[in-house]
């Protein structure tokens, strides 16, 4: 019986990157490969070298919003912080409160022009906000770009944390394993013979969870919503059916690839898919859409590393992890990534 602490693991604070390497693709390369064990380090510009024509890599192109907002309590004054998790229509967001415990009703104050009313309570710290207008064209200039809690600088520029490619707002945290792409590479890969395809989840800030149950069977699992069109579902069924691999960059593709595959009622690996995915992945479950996978180092105890650990094998992935912690790998949003074949 799986554990929580079977996806435990002990990581030195100072392997927590905490500024983005430049450039974007000089970042370290750990290589797996799932049936052989072997292992290769490397450097991510040089993952041409593992890639064959033919290959497709499924890119998120979902764009980080600016979705930290601070404000002032009506009448008291008093400070607090918003942070967006989900639109529900052009006012009303599910949000989460920091250090406060705002109630129904209550009223906070944005640059003196925006106000925020809680409609709602719900679990914990999260609030349902009415705004007093509609606030996406207002975030450039009022919101702040989210870290992820374990990341204690603040960014020169904000892109950094945007994958080059990211182009549908409405992420509270970036799809890293993103990251490490260049224009440069992806032109190299594309002569190369690799082809792309862009899918859309947006993330929110229960990624970066820890499963506190002790049986991860009873941890219930974030929605996210996402999208994969017609056009993508055919090129990637063409690709299979040509012989070549379906690799998801990062955990968020991968959920998306898995839960268009889920509705597919034909021979086909994918259908076309737009709605909320929980869908959670755990050793033993069986991948119908993902052939490797190009993904960044995960905190211990996380959906994600049980993600990873279902597609290589949790003792695989617990042994690379120690392995990448002894040869210094840098972990988490900007550190290095692992291509797992």
């Amino acid at each position: 019986m799986l554990r929580t602490s079977d996806f435990d693991y002990d990581l030195p604070e100072n392997l927590i990157a905490q500024i983005p390497i430049e450039p974007r693709d000089s970042s370290r390369l750990f290589v797996l490969n799932r049936q052989s064990g072997n292992i290769v380090h490397g450097i991510f510009r040089d993952v041409g070298n593992f890639l064959v024509p033919g290959d497709l890599l499924v890119l998120n192109e979902t764009k980080v919003i600016p979705a930290r907002l601070y404000g002032t309590k009506l009448p008291t004054g008093g400070k607090v912080e918003l942070l967006l998790l989900r639109q529900i229509d052009d006012v009303t967001w599910e949000t989460l409160v920091g250090g406060s415990s705002l109630t129904k009703g209550k009223v906070i104050l944005i640059e003196d022009r925006l106000r925020a009313e809680i409609s709602s309570v719900l679990e914990g710290p999260r609030r349902l906000v009415v705004f007093n207008q509609p606030i996406s064209p207002l975030l450039e200039t009022f919101g702040h770009v989210p870290l992820p809690p374990y990341i204690h600088t603040t960014l020169a520029d904000p892109d950094r944390y945007q994958t080059i490619y990211a182009s549908k707002a409405g992420s509270a945290a970036a799809p890293t394993a993103g990251l490490h792409f260049t224009k440069e590479l992806i032109n190299k890969l594309i002569r190369q013979g690799i082809k792309f395809v862009t899918v859309t989840l947006h993330i929110g800030l229960d990624t970066f969870a820890p499963v506190s149950e002790e049986d991860p069977l009873d941890h219930k699992i974030h929605t996210e919503w996402c999208k994969l069109t017609k056009e993508v579902a055919m090129q990637i069924n063409e690709t299979h059916e040509n012989g070549g691999r379906i690799i998801a960059v990062g955990t968020t593709s991968v959920r998306t690839l898995e839960s268009a595959a889920s509705v597919t009622g034909n021979n086909q690996i994918v259908a076309p898919y737009e709605g909320p995915t929980s869908l959670f992945i755990l050793p033993g479950y069986k991948f119908k859409a993902v052939d490797a996978l190009i993904t960044n180092f995960h905190l211990p105890r996380s959906t994600l590393i049980m993600l990873v650990s279902a597609f290589a094998g949790r003792e695989r992935i617990m042994s690379a992890y120690r392995l990448a912690i002894q040869n210094q790998y840098r972990f988490y949003s900007f550190g290095d990534a692992m291509l797992l074949l």
